[in-house]
């Protein structure tokens, strides 16, 4: 996530760099499972709550999107270039807490079906909403937005860089995921198998829509200019924002990161699955390993907001490859020095506190 935000997405050469090839899209996506896996580890793991606690994780849910969501909003006001993802996050938590009651099953058939019918319901959606191109929202959120209120939901559900319409399906798999027995090495190897068959399948068979079957002949042309696409080519290999035009029904059929389309939302999932797979199973077989990155992994909250918040200056001074390493390393020093002190990060505290409150006033309400 860090390289996509500091690395220039072209080389000297006019190629794309690698950071853009391997991770863009793909740490996103992995950032939103985690989430869904967090949400149902703190919410019962493998057995999802009931009666009065089902209704105090619930409200726990809610506090902390609703902390999440204030700290993205201040966080928006910081210059620079990052679309920041947290009031989007935020929104997405609050989603989350209708569905925290239910088991591995059904949050994996609901996370499923969300992945491929979600573009289809935001394609029909986005025209009513954004015009007849779907121009997408490209304004990061921030307290001025709050001003406009009907503006600023319409870009967190539907037209803005990561439509919570969309991306809810990638917060249910998560969910899935974190209703198994994690501890299992045959979980692991489970994830990863069906991880790297999601992974590979999904831009195969795009590419077999978009050449063999004529797609991109049909998309050649069907760029609005409102969506500041300029290079097609380019564009489809970089990014998207969070979607893809109106014009004809085939844009569907790209992978393009960000732009939320079937393929692009299971082969992001598939990625997704790889690297928790794999971790689970690093972790069991050389857990050291995997020990300085847990520190950092404990307090992302506030490890993204220093992130978004220095990136410009950083990057201004150290270059992108040189700020990428900076703020990596930053990371993972800041992250150990904290757990070594036996503390949480600071906005990760304030979330629990919020989430601790909501929860009491559920489960012990004063008369």
């Amino acid at each position: 996530m860090m390289g996509t935000h500091l690395v220039a997405r072209e080389t000297a050469d006019g190629s794309i760099s690698w950071v853009y090839e391997v991770f863009s899209g793909r740490a996103s996506a992995l950032f939103a499972v985690l989430a869904g896996v967090g949400l149902a580890l703190a919410t019962g793991r493998t057995q999802p709550p009931r009666g009065r606690e089902l209704t105090a994780a619930r409200a726990g849910v809610l506090a902390r999107a609703g902390v999440v969501a204030a700290v993205g909003l201040l966080v928006g006001l910081a210059p620079g270039y990052i679309y920041v993802i947290l009031v989007y996050y935020g929104l997405l938590f609050a989603v989350a807490a209708l569905f925290v009651g239910l088991r591995f099953r059904t949050l994996a058939l609901l996370g499923g079906t969300w992945l491929v019918v979600g573009p289809v319901v935001a394609r029909v959606v986005r025209p009513l909403v954004a015009g007849p191109d779907g121009t997408p929202t490209f304004d990061v959120p921030n307290p001025f937005s709050l001003l406009n209120p009907l503006e600023l939901l319409t870009g967190l559900l539907v037209t803005g860089v990561y439509p919570v319409l969309t991306w809810t399906g990638y917060l249910l798999v998560g969910m899935a995921v974190g209703r198994l027995p994690l501890q299992r090495v045959a979980v692991a190897g489970w994830l990863l198998a069906t991880g790297a068959v999601m992974a590979v399948a999904a831009p195969l068979m795009s590419a077999a829509a978009l050449g063999a079957a004529g797609g991109r002949a049909v998309l050649e042309g069907q760029v609005p200019p409102s969506w500041q696409v300029y290079d097609l080519p380019l564009a489809l290999d970089t990014f998207l924002p969070g979607a893809t035009p109106t014009t004809t029904w085939a844009w569907l059929l790209v992978d393009t990161p960000h732009s939320a389309t079937p393929f692009d939302l299971v082969g992001t999932t598939g990625s997704a699955l790889v690297v928790l797979g794999a971790a689970l199973l690093v972790g069991r077989v050389v857990p050291w390993l995997l020990a300085p990155l847990a520190g950092a992994g404990a307090m992302t909250l506030t490890l993204y907001s220093l992130h978004v918040v220095t990136s410009r200056p950083t990057g201004d001074v150290l270059g992108g490859e040189g700020a990428w390493l900076f703020h990596a390393a930053a990371a993972v020093v800041i992250g150990l020095a904290v757990r070594e002190a036996g503390r949480r990060g600071p906005l990760e505290a304030m979330a629990a506190r919020a989430t601790r409150a909501a929860r009491t006033r559920v489960l012990h309400p004063r008369p």
